[in-house]
């Protein structure tokens, strides 16, 4: 399946971190695309034990598997010092480097060099509506339930691979890494997390149903955040004439991850649980998008004291409201009129099941949800 990521093209302009959450296909796209496309690059593999011994004893070593103008290492956080290595060569060899990873919070940590922006950073995510829609295999129903990991995506139902990646999860990034202390009150921090993705955070509420203090709460969402499973959405706080709440929503990277924390494997279409998974997979979709496009606008939600509420705002652009609904009214506006008054945007729109399209006078639009990805991935939202 073609990926939306170009690598091949990232490299021509510069050196690059790759991250993205585990089993996004990172390590298959480099294989399958670049290490097809040429035979002059170097693949160093920190998972091969025979590179990560010989590195984590002696980055210096990197030059002597090097022979190539474009190399690259593979999740590279299992050894953060190499990156010394990595900006010395690429400075005096004039080395293009492609650097994945999966956490973040190593090289965040202990003064890691980061290259001080000699090298970019690209993001690639579970697998988009747009990426199978191309191949021709795009089932919302089920891409509702099991999400966009390619492994889950490819299996009959989904679940058996997702229950076994966070077994994984846990064991080779928490606690081999000793991200937490303490793995089970971790798990039992995922499920309450789990639950209340896709609200405004809760650190008292999450403490409590796992039975931790606030501080260990807040320390495991940002290793979270650091292993790329899960991502803050600000709150839109430019409005004047309605106070805007200022605590920030939490989503997981994706939405079949949620479920399998939950044990939840059948979707009602009637359900809340159906609604907030077509939120959930706008907003990753709308995330993917910006990212694999270059924009650097930010996604946000705005919700107001006196409880307006708008799903999405993207920059000063648009304001998106998501039903999950087939028939979607004018009761639907009332968020879309609020955020209306506080500034002029270029779209006002109400993002459902619905087929049919409808445009009012006030600026507000209904779209069905594959025609507003169609113009979104098209470049015609923002």
């Amino acid at each position: 399946m073609n990926r939306y990521l170009d690598i091949s093209k990232l490299l021509k302009r510069n050196s690059f971190f790759l991250f993205g959450p585990r089993g996004t296909g990172k390590s298959y796209l480099i294989r399958n695309t670049l290490l097809k496309e040429s035979s002059s690059i170097d693949y160093i593999d920190l998972l091969n034990s025979r590179f990560f011994i010989q590195l984590q004893n002696d980055p210096t070593r990197l030059e002597n598997l090097v022979s190539n103008k474009t190399v690259v290492i593979d999740e590279v956080q299992r050894i953060p010092e190499i990156l010394n290595e990595v900006q010395r060569l690429m400075e005096e060899r004039k080395i293009k480097f492609l650097l994945t990873g999966s956490s973040a919070r190593k090289l965040r940590r202990n003064n890691t060099n980061l290259l001080a922006g000699r090298a970019y950073r690209a993001e690639l995510f579970p697998l988009t509506w747009r990426e199978l829609k191309s191949s021709g295999v795009f089932d919302l129903g089920k891409y509702l339930k099991v999400g966009g990991l390619p492994k889950a995506c490819a299996d009959d139902e989904g679940f058996d691979f997702l229950y076994a990646y966070i077994d994984v999860y846990l064991k080779e990034e928490i606690q081999a890494e000793a991200l937490a202390r303490n793995l089970i009150h971790y798990s039992r921090f995922l499920e309450s997390a789990a639950g209340m993705s896709s609200e405004m955070v809760n650190f008292t509420k999450v403490a409590n149903d796992a039975q931790l203090s606030p501080n260990t709460v807040r320390d495991y969402y940002k290793i979270l955040e650091d292993t790329l499973l899960g991502f803050l959405l600000p709150p839109w706080t430019k409005s004047v004439k309605r106070k805007a709440i200022q605590t920030p929503k939490f989503y997981f990277a994706d939405i079949g991850l949620v479920h399998a924390l939950r044990g939840i494997e059948h979707l009602d279409r009637q359900s809340n649980l159906y609604g907030k998974a077509f939120e959930h997979f706008i907003c990753n979709e709308m995330r993917a998008y910006l990212s694999y496009s270059g924009k650097r606008i930010p996604l946000q939600y705005w919700r107001s004291k006196s409880q307006f509420e708008v799903d999405f705002v993207v920059g000063d652009l648009a304001a998106i409201e998501v039903k999950a609904a087939g028939r979607v009214t004018q009761r639907d506006h009332k968020g879309l009129e609020a955020i209306s008054e506080e500034r002029d945007w270029r779209h006002l729109l109400i993002v459902s099941l619905d087929r049919q399209m409808q445009s009012f006078p006030t600026g507000i639009r209904h779209q069905y949800w594959e025609d507003f990805l169609e113009d979104l991935w098209a470049g015609r939202i923002v």
